[in-house]
């Protein structure tokens, strides 16, 4: 067993144990049948929900940037994403959609995939979350102007609070001629909606 498994092991085995003591705490009982399993397969769950934190988004945006002389918009639209809440630790969910403008390079489509599970699977606030992807793409490759657009259901809104069912919010960040160019934003949203 190499180090790192050895430190995930321990590592689960120790979040495994509050998750044990929070059962407790709710009035359950960690070693009836149906619970008995539960702290280690939740450690494991919030160890990958949390993934994030444990790789670099430039490195991974910079593993593809070619040389590209085309295109005037390239959009990559509903990107599914599964994020966490930071304030209650309850799910939120969605679609993100990515528009740049290049500038002498691309980004392989893949890499916006994982750069926006990298800034989701961490703890979240979906504005922050808009603006990582934004600025990230901005600081990975030459831009004429970068735009993210991020649609997400809240279960903090839904679950518990105002339980509200049927909202759902949207963000937006911008860089470059987006920025200055409220057409190229209505483009992006009319191409979006296409």
């Amino acid at each position: 067993m190499g180090r790192k498994e050895s430190h995930d092991e321990n590592l689960v085995k120790e979040i495994a144990s509050h998750y044990e003591a929070i059962l407790r705490l709710v009035g359950e009982d960690p070693t009836r049948e149906g619970l008995l399993k539960t702290p280690v397969r939740a450690a494991k769950a919030i160890l990958d929900i949390t993934s994030g934190y444990r790789e670099d988004p430039l490195s991974i945006a910079r593993q593809a940037v070619f040389e590209h002389a085309g295109s005037q918009m390239v959009i990559v639209k509903d990107i599914e994403f599964y994020s966490m809440c930071e304030h209650h630790i309850l799910p939120f969910f969605g679609k993100v959609s990515i528009g740049y403008i290049p500038k002498g390079k691309m980004i392989g489509l893949s890499k916006l995939a994982r750069i926006v599970d990298n800034f989701a699977r961490r703890l979240q606030v979906q504005e922050r979350l808009t603006s990582q992807i934004c600025q990230l793409l901005e600081e990975a490759m030459p831009t004429e102007g970068v735009i993210v657009s991020c649609t997400g259901e809240h279960l903090c809104m839904k679950m518990r609070g105002v339980e509200k069912q049927d909202s759902a919010t949207t963000t937006y960040d911008y860089t470059g001629r987006f920025a200055s160019d409220a057409s190229l934003r209505m483009e992006f949203m009319r191409l979006c909606e296409m």
